[in-house]
């Protein structure tokens, strides 16, 4: 793990801005990250049923798949052409600006990626410039965009919407200072240095150039930036596992909490009340402390329990979010209607 340190000048500081709508090229790459985590994220686990609900949907979805699977592999590295600046504008534009992408950058980035993991032979061309291979990237993109990321929209424009509420929140409180310093972990306001908990070490001087803060509904844990500092400077950042939760309908049992997250999961989230080590929620669970410790990761990656370290213990507890769940006060985003899940 690296560090990205973002520098910034004073006339930096006066042109931060907060993306007004969620980018859907990035979201096409994180949901393809998403699917590869080897431990699922409980606050998309109806997204992942959903997705998997109708074979056409998965159909619909494999071109795409597989040209990210060699283009966007997990690493360190990943061309920016598939996420132009232009899709802050939303799909179309990006999908245009990706069609543009001059012969002399395609080849540049993906010589890199090279570097990195050998290339299929159906990348030759669009490392070319070939248009027929660019549209076919493009076509591809868009259609895994219809299955896996637009009838899950109004989940995701909800949480996007909460968190630049509360972010514009912040500015008007205490400033652009304030903002960056709020970001939370895995980010660091330490002026006039943003640090990022990152894949790389790698510097990044904004030079007057500002930057735009895009929050992410499918980013977890590590927030990305373009890998060429040359490219007009974004940040994109999770969203805080809160604003993927919305108030509940009814209050939930314990049966429907046991089918969200496992029957296992759910008695260590009803256990966690009052700290407890590792050791002691494998024993409460009756299993291994290694097991014990995954349930404890995939519960804090869904923002329902916290954990310190105190001297040589790990030390888990219940968050806020964690209780509200189990007092059914929130439920993860539901999963598309029919309606939703059959179109085309």
């Amino acid at each position: 793990m690296g560090t990205l340190r973002i520098h910034f000048t004073a006339d930096d500081l006066t042109r931060v801005t907060l993306a007004d709508q969620p980018d859907p090229l990035w979201e096409v790459v994180f949901t393809r990250f998403r699917l590869r985590d080897r431990l699922r994220p409980l606050a998309f686990r109806h997204w992942f049923a959903a997705l998997h609900a109708e074979p056409a949907r998965t159909a619909r979805m494999r071109p795409g798949a597989l040209l990210l699977d060699a283009l966007a592999p997990a690493g360190p590295y990943f061309p920016d052409f598939l996420t132009p600046y232009e899709a802050g504008r939303g799909l179309g534009h990006g999908l245009e600006a990706l069609r543009r992408t001059p012969r002399r950058r395609l080849a540049a980035e993906l010589g890199r990626l090279a570097r990195h993991r050998p290339l299929p032979r159906w990348a030759r061309p669009l490392a070319e410039g070939d248009a027929r291979a660019l549209d076919r990237l493009a076509d591809a993109l868009r259609d895994y965009h219809a299955a896996a990321v637009a009838p899950f929209q109004a989940s995701v424009d909800a949480a996007f919407a909460a968190d630049r509420d509360s972010r514009a929140g912040v500015v008007l409180g205490g400033g652009v200072e304030a903002l960056l310093a709020g970001l939370g972990p895995p980010i660091r306001w330490t002026p006039p240095v943003l640090e990022v908990d990152y894949v790389v070490d790698q510097d990044l001087a904004l030079g007057g150039r500002g930057l735009r803060l895009v929050p992410s509904y499918f980013c977890q844990r590590t927030p990305l930036s373009m890998a060429d500092p040359g490219l007009p400077p974004v940040l994109i950042y999770p969203i805080p596992q809160r604003h993927r939760w919305r108030p509940a309908a009814r209050r939930t049992g314990g049966a429907d909490l046991s089918a969200l997250m496992g029957a296992n999961r759910s008695a260590v989230l009803h256990a966690l009340d009052r700290d407890v080590t590792t050791t002691q929620l494998a024993r409460l669970l009756r299993v291994s402390p290694a097991t014990a410790s995954r349930h404890a990761t995939v519960l804090r990656e869904a923002g329902l329990i916290d954990t310190r370290r105190d001297g040589t213990a790990v030390l888990h507890t219940r968050t806020p979010l964690g209780t509200a769940l189990l007092e059914g006060d929130v439920a993860p985003s539901p999963p598309p209607g029919p309606a939703a899940v059959r179109r085309r």
